[in-house]
């Protein structure tokens, strides 16, 4: 191991995820003098709401937290680099060391303290043909088009729900497609509440405003998308019983969002918190979690936007620096966010009809092709994973594992002690940690 990998193996506060919750909790502890490190999957910080890529222009906030990352010396960024597990901990940790993993090799990161700040991903439901290719996620299809995805002339319907839909619009229309409709399941009526309320926040009333498009439509989802070897129709609901089919090149559907509680979950966090249907790590008005020495800041503990995740940010990273006050008087911030959250949450409901899309043909686990038919004889999630594979492929659960649980009420077990493949040379060059009572009690067999 050569000085320079073995400089920055252990540091003080080590944070995981570089979209806006951690860039704010790096920027919140520098001034500390405390030695930083943050790590994220992705080769540019931003995480998925400032994602960077050919096509980008990225926004004046994310480029003033770029530059201020830069002036910091005791802050070190780890881009490409993921955490695939626990690592062994030495005398002296406070907190679970942490197994990561870049292009080149694996190692051990020990810290002080842990920020999660892992954000979260699309709720994906399984329907007729939405295995075909052109059928993504609809923030997928912001990050494909900024990653430099041609779409230019391409019929697109977005359907789903919640303001990301309008936002993926947005971003498929600039890039020169045409985006035929954008299906949202809430009824208008629940749209209309949301729209009286965003005055209170006028910066996202006026967003919401440059994000209308004509092709829009309430109480209207995917029932189906059809086509031989990728999409060529999809047939939609419209109201409470009328269809329409439409042709197109591609279909973006999202459902909403589930924290990425995965690593939490291991280091045996609690969930809870109530912006995330219970489904989010619980923090306290510090950012603490259950375990000591962890904190967590953005949409792993619930949604409500980027200005949330930058305030719960900034609070975790005062908070894990020893800056309680900064921290405290961060609290009237968080709460008029928390305020836009609640009216989020109570806005996009999910349509239990939704419920009732998949066919007993169709695929939900798709890494290991599970069908409906398999799951819905089954009693729970340890007996699907025991007689059929579902969640034991690629994803490791992440797709299938949220749509059970939306589908038939299971709770997927947390992992163990890996979170991703990784490496035979990462496992074998560090030894894995034991599992603490800890860890243990939050998590069922995992099969």
């Amino acid at each position: 191991m050569n000085e320079q990998h073995s400089a920055h193996e252990r540091c003080d506060i080590l944070i995981i995820g570089a979209g806006p919750a951690g860039l704010a909790a790096a920027l919140a502890a520098a001034p500390s003098g405390a030695s930083i490190t943050i790590v994220d999957d992705n080769p540019q910080p931003g995480g998925q709401i400032w994602r960077d890529g050919p096509q980008v222009a990225l926004p004046a906030l994310a480029q003033q937290h770029r530059a201020a990352l830069a002036r910091h010396t005791n802050i070190r960024l780890l881009p490409g680099t993921r955490v695939v597990g626990l690592g062994d901990a030495q005398a002296g940790d406070k907190t679970p060391a942490l197994l990561l993993e870049d292009a080149d090799r694996g190692w051990t990161q020990h810290s002080h303290r842990i920020v999660l700040c892992t954000g979260a991903r699309e709720l994906l439901l399984p329907f007729p043909g939405w295995t075909l290719p052109g059928v993504t996620g609809a923030g997928a299809l912001q990050a494909l088009i900024k990653a430099g995805l041609d779409v230019h002339g391409q019929r697109i319907v977005i359907a789903g729900t919640g303001p990301l839909l309008l936002a993926a619009a947005a971003t498929a229309t600039k890039a020169g497609a045409t985006v035929v409709r954008v299906a949202e399941q809430a009824p208008w009526s629940a749209l209309a509440g949301f729209a009286a309320q965003l005055p209170l926040w006028p910066a996202k009333a006026l967003q919401a405003l440059t994000l209308l498009h004509p092709r829009f439509r309430a109480s209207s989802h995917v029932l189906e998308v059809q086509g031989t070897t990728q999409v060529q129709t999809v047939r939609l609901r419209k109201g409470q019983h009328a269809e329409e089919t439409m042709a197109c090149d591609r279909v973006a559907c999202g459902f909403g969002l589930v924290p990425n509680t995965h690593l939490g979950q291991m280091l045996g966090c609690a969930l809870g918190g109530p912006f995330s249907g219970g489904q989010g790590l619980a923090v306290d008005a510090q950012m603490r979690t259950s375990v000591p020495g962890v904190f967590a800041a953005g949409e792993a503990t619930g949604f409500g936007g980027s200005e949330r995740a930058l305030v719960q940010g900034a609070m975790a990273g005062h908070a894990a620096a020893g800056q309680v006050q900064q921290a405290q008087a961060l609290r009237p911030q968080l709460a008029r966010w928390e305020g836009f959250a609640q009216v989020l949450q109570a806005s996009f409901p999910l349509n239990e009809t939704l419920k009732t899309l998949a066919q007993p043909g169709t695929l939900v686990c798709r890494c290991e092709d599970v069908p409906y038919a398999a799951l819905a004889e089954r009693e729970g999630w340890i007996d699907a994973k025991l007689h059929t594979r579902c969640g034991m492929g690629a994803c490791q659960g992440r797709i299938c594992g949220a749509a059970a649980q939306h589908l038939f009420g299971w709770t997927p077990a947390p992992p163990r002690h890996l979170l991703a493949p990784a490496r035979i040379g990462t496992l074998a060059a560090c030894t894995p940690a034991p599992t603490t009572s800890a860890q243990r009690e939050p998590a069922a067999p995992s099969g």
